[in-house]
């Protein structure tokens, strides 16, 4: 099932492991780990020919590369292969499901189409995790992982990373999360892989920090100094020794004994400062590492909120002396274009090598868009340059994964020399043919410093060059990654010499139970779907107008954690909500969290307690009480099951009393499909009654606002269609 390629002798050796365990592969890159997937694809398909392949990815990009990878050396027609994201609707997901052999897709999407059972993981033979370094925490892959350990016969599983990390534990944790059985690794100095490493050559570059700047850099300093104080004289306890992590761990500790209760003033004055020295230490690494125009960008920012914020942390930075001074001084240099002598080095490099080959290809990372900015506009004054950045609009940029595919695709063609890029595009893309990659500052990650460097020197010889400002946190962070990355290497070989993977977990298994939760689909990510569905209970995802969950026709769970709950009593959301869940017989509201829930926001304990007890009598809705999302899920399962679970108790979901004539009126129409509460009352003030919606012909139908040709086909389906019995 292979063509066009010839395995090299380690993709054979690591691929006799995979077909016999569930392995990681650690493998450097640009050294074909996807190639491996491939074989491991192959020799599933033959062994189990109805089954389907599955292989994940975090990216769209990177799953479209896997695509085309699969397309040009997997000897099986296109279209059994197919790619699931966000883009590609849940129903199309579906229906592509069932006719497809090989699915690429990022794992979030595809989590709901789990929760929902669209798909079936008992049909996949195979499942691939890229970029399994990920596979930590509550990131989409672990949860992905168990269902598909739990619900397949055939289950193989191969995980690939270039970088799994410098801490043992967190590998041990990935070989847990994905059930792994065997590790494979390769270093550059392995004998078998050596043969196919090209040499990266790279070149610090050092600059010194202008004279202006060190007096920018006095004044902020001076005013971060004074926040450490005034937190000192607060009696609250510091490391003398203290980095950025340091101080976002101590504001956590803070916040954690504010939502405890404890609301003494030197706990709440110490969380606002603590915010104000965090800015001011960010101003200092925008200084030294970036230069005046993303200072500029970040400290007028933080003025312009001052006027219209009730933040204190704000206000109070903005009228300290020292960062007035600093911001002053900034704006001058601003006028005078005192560019951060990293950008005019930059764009010497770039000038000599379109000097020297017009057709060069060169990567520029910085880790802020500010920068990244000013970089694309200060190169393209004399080389094609495009900027490449993540989804997320911020100040008008933003592209979508589309734009990234295109601007990949006109590189790689040469239609321009240079690629400005973010973090988004360090992670696993295969851009061919990278003459030179260019650090605009050094990133205190192993993992993130190898994908960077890993972009170029994978089919030839690389360059890499580190821009890096002397007496800075630019230094210090040059030589964290570089411990950083020897300590994982170290790993890596204790993991090849002694690492003995632990018996995989057997998971608890639950039969599958006769029964069914309606969720609101905005649901779809807590804790709570994951656990039911753990449990056998079958969840479907709808858009509810009232509650977030229905267990009966009768009982409707409004969910609310503390703060939440606070929040809805400030803005008043509560009242209406309160009095859409009347609409059901049996309307639960569960309250979650440990949090004090008189010291959420700025609100009277009497205002709380009055909306308890408005609750509670006057609208007769019990309130109950849980910890954790793991206490509110076995409530919504003992109440399903106490519901359903007998003669005639059959869950119909448009099911909540109607009130009035109106609301059953529009209970009704709201029952026809694609309808909903929403269109239900434009229909009906056009048509005036139900019998003359039904009459409606599909033309009259779609002259009511958000009814288009499917809807109003639909509708006619519905009532026009003989009912079959």
């Amino acid at each position: 099932m292979i063509k066009n390629f010839t395995p090299r002798l380690y993709q054979q050796t690591i691929l006799a492991t995979c077909t016999e365990k569930n392995t990681l592969v650690v493998l450097p890159t640009g050294l074909g780990k996807t190639n491996i997937f491939l074989m491991l694809a192959a020799h599933r398909l033959k062994q189990y020919p109805d089954s389907k392949v599955l292989f994940l990815g975090p990216t769209r990009p990177l799953i479209s590369q896997y695509y085309n990878m699969f397309k040009k050396h997997f000897d099986i027609d296109e279209k059994q292969m197919t790619i699931f994201t966000g883009y590609v609707k849940p129903e199309k997901r579906e229906e592509l499901w069932k006719s497809k052999k090989i699915i690429f897709s990022t794992p979030q999407g595809l989590e709901n189409d789990i929760i929902t059972n669209r798909i079936n993981l008992q049909e996949v033979s195979l499942l691939g995790f890229d970029e399994a370094h990920r596979a930590v925490g509550n990131y989409s892959y672990v949860w992905i992982a168990q269902q598909y350990k739990k619900m397949s016969n055939m289950a193989k599983i191969l995980a690939l990373t270039a970088s799994p990390g410098s801490k043992l534990e967190t590998i041990e944790e990935v070989c847990k999360n994905l059930f792994i059985e065997a590790v494979e690794v390769r270093t550059e100095n392995d004998p078998d892989v050596k043969p196919y490493i090209q040499e990266i050559k790279i070149k610090w570059i050092y600059v010194e920090l202008p004279k202006p700047f060190n007096e920018i850099k006095v004044f902020l300093e001076n005013c971060f100094k004074s926040k450490i104080n005034q937190i000192k004289n607060l009696d609250i306890d510091i490391k003398k020794d203290f980095s950025k992590r340091d101080l976002l761990e101590l504001q956590s500790q803070l916040r954690a004994e504010i939502i405890s209760g404890n609301r003494q003033f030197e706990i709440l004055r110490a969380v606002s400062v603590l915010a104000e020295a965090i800015k001011v230490q960010h101003a200092l690494e925008l200084l030294e590492t970036q230069g005046i125009h993303a200072l500029i960008e970040f400290m007028e920012d933080i003025n312009s909120q001052s006027r219209t914020t009730k933040v204190k942390a704000v206000k109070n930075l903005v009228k300290d002396l020292h960062f007035r001074s600093a911001l002053i001084k900034a704006r001058t240099l601003e006028e005078l274009n005192l560019e951060h002598p990293k950008l005019s080095e930059l764009k010497k490099i770039v000038k000599q090598e379109i000097l020297k080959d017009e057709a060069v290809k060169i990567i520029v990372f910085s880790q802020y868009r500010d920068s990244l900015t000013k970089i694309e506009e200060e190169l393209r004054r004399f080389a094609k340059v495009k900027m490449f950045v993540g989804q997320q609009k911020k100040k008008g940029i933003g592209l979508s994964q589309k734009q990234q595919l295109q601007i990949l695709k006109e590189f790689e063609e040469g239609q321009f020399n240079v690629v400005a890029m973010s973090s988004v595009g360090e992670e696993g893309l295969d851009i061919p043919s990278v003459d030179l990659v260019i650090f605009y500052e050094p990133i205190p990650s192993a993992i993130r410093t190898i994908q960077r460097r890993g972009r170029t020197g994978r089919h030839e010889e690389g360059r890499v060059i580190v821009l890096v400002t002397k007496d800075t946190r630019d230094e210090a962070y040059r030589w964290v990654a570089y411990h950083k990355e020897k300590r994982m290497y170290s790993v890596l070989d204790r993991i090849r010499e002694k690492f003995q993977i632990k018996e995989v977990p057997k998971l608890e298994t639950h039969d599958k139970q006769d029964i069914m939760i309606i969720a609101d689909y905005r649901e779809k990510s807590s804790g709570i779907i994951k656990g039911l569905i753990e449990k056998g209970v079958k969840i479907q995802l709808e858009k509810l107008d009232i509650g977030d969950y229905l267990l009966s026709s009768r009982v409707c769970v409004e969910y609310k954690t503390i703060p939440d709950f606070v929040d809805s009593i400030i803005d008043k959301r509560l009242f209406m909500q309160l009095r859409e869940l009347k609409k059901y017989d049996c309307p639960v509201i569960v309250l979650e969290g440990e949090e004090n829930i008189f010291a959420q926001r700025n609100i009277h304990p009497n205002a709380i307690m009055g909306m308890i007890a408005a609750i509670t009598v006057d609208y007769s809705i019990p309130i109950i009480s849980t910890k954790n999302w793991e206490e509110t899920q076995l409530l919504l399962e003992t109440i399903a099951k106490r519901e359903q679970l007998g003669e005639d108790k059959k869950f119909t979901t448009h099911s909540m009393k109607p009130l009035t004539l109106r609301e059953q009126q529009e209970y009704i129409v709201s029952a026809l499909p694609g309808v909903g509460a929403v269109i239900a009352k434009p229909l009906l003030k056009k048509f005036g009654s139900v019998k003359n919606i039904v009459n409606a012909s599909e033309k009259e139908l779609k002259e009511v606002e958000l009814i288009g040709d499917k809807k109003a086909q639909k509708i006619k389906e519905v009532t026009d269609s003989m009912y079959d019995n």
